[in-house]
C-alpha cells in the first residue's frame, strides 16, 4: 500500500519566476492603461512649457460681455443670484465660487470715491469661462464670457479646469499608474540585475565613506 506523498513546497527559483512574471504583467497592463491619456498629458505639457521656443501661434479665447438687470423680487443671497445668472445665461454648470466684496473707498486718479458692494461669480468648463459681477445695491450684473479655442480646451483638460469629478478621478488613475509603473520597474530591475545592484550598493557605500573621511580630515585640519 502506497502512501500519498505531501506536496513539496515550491522552490525559491520557481517562486521567484512567478513573482517576476506577475510583476511584468502588472507593469505591462499599467503601461497600456496610461498610454493614450499619458500621451495627451505629455504632449500638451511639452507644448505649454516650450510654446515660446517652438514659436507656436496658438489661437486666443473669444470674449463677449453682457449686462443684465435682476428681478426686483430676487433674494439678495449668493445662492439665489448664482442660480438666477446660471438660468439667464444658459450655463451648463453651477457657480464654482461666489466672492462677496464689501463697499470700500477707492482712488481713481485724483478722485476718491466709495465703491458699492459687489459680488464676483465664476462659472468654468473646459469650453468656456464666465466671470460675472453683481451689484446687490442696484441689482445690475455684468457677465464676461471667454470661449476657449481648441487649444484652450486641451489646456483646461490638462489642468482639470472646470471638469467633472469623473475626469479628475480618471486623471488621478493616470498619476497612480505612473507611480506604480515606477515602483514595478524598479522592482523588476532589482530582481533581474541583482549583481549590478550589489555592486552599485558597495560602490555607493565606499564613496560615501571616502567623502566622509575627506570631509572629516579637512575639517579637523582647520
Amino acid at each position: 500500500m502506497t502512501r500519498d506523498r505531501a506536496p513539496r513546497p515550491a522552490k525559491p527559483a520557481a517562486r521567484r519566476g512567478v513573482y517576476l512574471k506577475t510583476l511584468r504583467r502588472v507593469h505591462g497592463w499599467l503601461g497600456l492603461w496610461g498610454a493614450v491619456l499619458g500621451m495627451l498629458f505629455g504632449l500638451s505639457g511639452i507644448v505649454q512649457n516650450h510654446r515660446a521656443v517652438l514659436k507656436l501661434d496658438m489661437p486666443g479665447p473669444q470674449v463677449d460681455t453682457l449686462q443684465l438687470q435682476s428681478p426686483a423680487d430676487l433674494p439678495r443671497t449668493p445662492e439665489a443670484v448664482a442660480a438666477w445668472m446660471q438660468r439667464e445665461l444658459g450655463l451648463t454648470v453651477a457657480a464654482e465660487r461666489v466672492r462677496q466684496e464689501r463697499a470700500q473707498t477707492v482712488v481713481w486718479g485724483d478722485v476718491t470715491a466709495t465703491q458699492p458692494a459687489r459680488w464676483l461669480l465664476l462659472y468654468r468648463t473646459p469650453a468656456y469661462i464666465v466671470q460675472a459681477e453683481f451689484w446687490p445695491g442696484s441689482g445690475m450684473a455684468t457677465a464676461k464670457r471667454s470661449t476657449s479655442s481648441w487649444w484652450g480646451v486641451v489646456q483646461n483638460f490638462h489642468r482639470a479646469n472646470g471638469v467633472g469629478i469623473a475626469w479628475v478621478l480618471l486623471s488621478d488613475t493616470i498619476a497612480g499608474s505612473l507611480i506604480a509603473l515606477s515602483i514595478t520597474g524598479l522592482l523588476l530591475w532589482t530582481e533581474m540585475e541583482r549583481r549590478k545592484l550589489i555592486g552599485l550598493t558597495i560602490f555607493a557605500v565606499a564613496a560615501t565613506v571616502a567623502v566622509a573621511a575627506i570631509v572629516a580630515t579637512y575639517t579637523g585640519a582647520f
